[in-house]
């Protein structure tokens, strides 16, 4: 059973290897939006984002140098399990898109709303049965929960250095979140009433915070 946990690639090095196309693409896009910097090595590859670096030849062990993780999805096995073999030396993460247990890591399906994310794995037993979850998911997951996220964001940053001035133990500052997230938020979201959702929200924190005087 693989052990699910997220990257934090922000300014990290991660090269994408492929023989082109839409894999590389797909790829190279959810590192970039990691934060990550990007370079995709590819014989053939148009329309990359922007932000990619992009080198048109066949990839080398040497191009591992620096890198944290690499994507291994040329259409040559031998290729990718010279590269393969090269990662796990270097101590590089690695993710054979093709052969899943030659990597050090596998890749869910994710469902993005917003800064929320939800990863569905099979450990590489079944990319289309993980895939198919992630669509079910969506459908109760739907866009507000991706609005919910950023605003409890906003209002975390804003209160939790309030709550360490007012000296508001763990279990307190536990208690309040719950309180928050017992609130009818995500109704009042879907409803378009985001500025209710927040009020409702800042009154159960403010709250919290006067019990601690």
């Amino acid at each position: 059973m693989p052990y699910l946990a997220a990257l934090d690639l922000r300014g990290r090095r991660c090269l994408v290897v492929a023989g082109g196309g839409a894999v590389a693409r797909r790829k190279a896009a959810g590192l970039l939006a990691a934060g990550a910097s990007v370079h995709v090595v590819a014989p053939h590859v148009e329309g990359m984002p922007a932000d990619v670096v992009v080198e048109r030849r066949a990839a080398l062990p040497g191009d591992l140098e620096g890198v944290t993780l690499l994507v291994c999805a040329t259409d040559d096995p031998q290729v990718n399990a010279v590269l393969a073999t090269e990662a796990h030396r270097r101590g590089v993460l690695v993710n054979v898109v093709d052969d899943p247990g030659s990597g050090s890591f596998t890749v869910p399906a994710v469902l993005r709303r917003g800064r929320l994310q939800v990863g569905v794995s099979t450990g590489g037993a079944s990319p289309s049965l993980a895939a198919r979850i992630r669509d079910e998911l969506a459908v109760v997951v739907d866009e507000p929960y991706g609005e919910l996220v950023a605003l409890l964001g906003e209002l975390r940053a804003a209160w939790e250095p309030r709550a360490d001035a007012a000296g508001l133990p763990p279990d307190a500052r536990r208690a309040a979140w719950r309180a928050v997230l017992d609130l009818p938020l995500l109704e009042l979201l879907r409803q378009g009433d985001g500025c209710e959702a927040r009020v409702r929200a800042e009154g159960v924190l403010e709250d919290a915070l006067g019990s601690a005087g």
